[in-house]
């Protein structure tokens, strides 16, 4: 292969936040294998997630909308990988497409904008989110606040908030660190707001007869993310539902096991039920739709 050939070509969204996070794994495969700045070319494709921003994620196809272009790039051989936030990526993915590697995880918590905490929040203050999780999840700490649709990149969520659009939004840790954003927003406990699954992990994807760019994805990939991440998705693999279902998870690898919180929600988070454990992801689930009320059950009605 010519020098001016890349060896991989990494599909990804177009937004900031993408292309750091699509160069963030281009710099590591450089690194891993002391190949030369142009053997990994950076491909942005937009998707219809991006193109549709007026309407909630659950409403237009959910998901999937950031995920099948990028998808269709890679199986018609376009690119060689795709690099994807996780949280964004669904639980059933394609034949022929793998996880080949993830890089090492992120901040996994919440950042409030606009005010220093979720208490700090005015009586009845309007929250800016189009996350059903987060939406619950504030919901149930503050059956006051008034929850309105935001979508968008991160820097359209802060110019809605800025306009007055709302009092406050709840954005990504990793994101804003990622762009350069440390000091913006308070940092919100996971025992208060439980993160989205797979929340602050970088993934990338290639076709699963391609062994050559596996191999090489191989030499990037945080097995401890990775594991824990895995153990995620399938809890909710597990419970079941579609993305207007609000489930909040999160994996630790304590000693020798992996440990798993998780939670389940109505939509005005007025029903809650969480659980814990060091065992399967599926027995956790399993125990929490066993004794959920109808009304929090009916939410995963597609659960095995």
């Amino acid at each position: 292969m010519a020098a001016s050939s890349p060896i991989i070509r990494l599909g990804t969204r177009g937004s900031p936040l993408a292309l750091v996070q699509a160069n963030m794994a281009r710099d590591a495969l450089l690194a891993a294998h002391g190949w030369p700045d142009e053997a990994v070319e950076i491909v942005t494709i937009t998707t219809d997630g991006d193109r549709i921003q007026d309407r909630p994620l659950a409403e237009i196809g959910g998901k999937a909308l950031w995920t099948k272009t990028l998808d269709l790039a890679l199986v018609e051989g376009r690119t060689d990988a795709s690099v994807h936030s996780m949280k964004d990526v669904e639980t059933a993915r394609p034949a022929g497409i793998v996880l080949a590697a993830m890089l090492e995880r992120a901040d996994v918590r919440d950042r409030l904008i606009g005010a220093d905490s979720i208490d700090a929040l005015p009586q009845g203050a309007i929250v800016g989110t189009a996350s059903p999780r987060r939406a619950a999840q504030l919901l149930r700490l503050r059956p006051d606040l008034k929850i309105v649709s935001f979508r968008g990149n991160v820097a359209t969520r802060l110019k809605r908030v800025e306009q007055g659009e709302a009092d406050a939004t709840l954005l990504a840790a990793a994101g804003l660190d990622r762009l350069g954003e440390h000091a913006l927003g308070a940092a919100i406990p996971v025992d208060s707001l439980l993160p989205a699954v797979a929340q602050g992990a970088v993934g990338i994807e290639c076709r699963a007869d391609d062994t050559a760019t596996r191999a090489a994805l191989a030499a990037i990939d945080h097995l401890p993310t990775h594991r824990c991440v895995a153990a995620e998705r399938a809890f909710l693999a597990a419970l079941g539902g579609s993305c207007h279902s609000p489930v909040g998870v999160l994996a630790e690898i304590r000693g020798d096991v992996i440990h798993l919180r998780g939670e389940i929600l109505t939509e005005d988070g007025r029903v809650h039920r969480a659980g814990e454990t060091d065992g399967s992801p599926e027995s956790l689930a399993r125990d929490l739709l066993a004794g959920a009320p109808p009304e929090l059950a009916a939410l995963f009605a597609c659960a095995s």
